[in-house]
């Protein structure tokens, strides 16, 4: 590895961190909330909004280097991949276990019906 492919990695994961502090609800997703390119994201989208929850989101599909550096940065290999205050909440089943058991709205500071 020589010094450039450590500066890309580092200017990478700084990116990714300033992503997560800005955003107190960051979707890394395939696509966009209105054009998703996986049903898995789309899925994620769905609850968010049924929660209307704003959220902030990164199409992973744009940048592939950022896609492998979150897997890395997240121990997580798969995407959407769903923060809540700079924390890893989980993917869609996760997400969606969350939403259904009342987890998440408390998460997102959602007070129940």
């Amino acid at each position: 590895m020589n010094d450039s492919d450590t500066a890309t990695g580092a200017d990478i994961s700084a990116r990714i961190e300033a992503q997560l502090r800005d955003n107190p609800v960051l979707l890394y997703m395939k696509g966009s909330p209105d054009f998703p390119q996986c049903g898995f994201s789309a899925r994620v989208v769905a609850i968010l909004n049924a929660l209307q929850t704003p959220f902030a989101y990164v199409n992973i599909l744009e940048d592939p280097e950022l896609r492998e550096a979150l897997k890395q940065h997240s121990q997580w290999p798969t995407y959407p991949q769903l923060y809540v205050d700079g924390e890893l909440l989980g993917g869609c089943d996760i997400a969606m276990e969350m939403y259904e058991s009342g987890e998440l709205a408390e998460a997102l500071g959602k007070k129940p019906d």
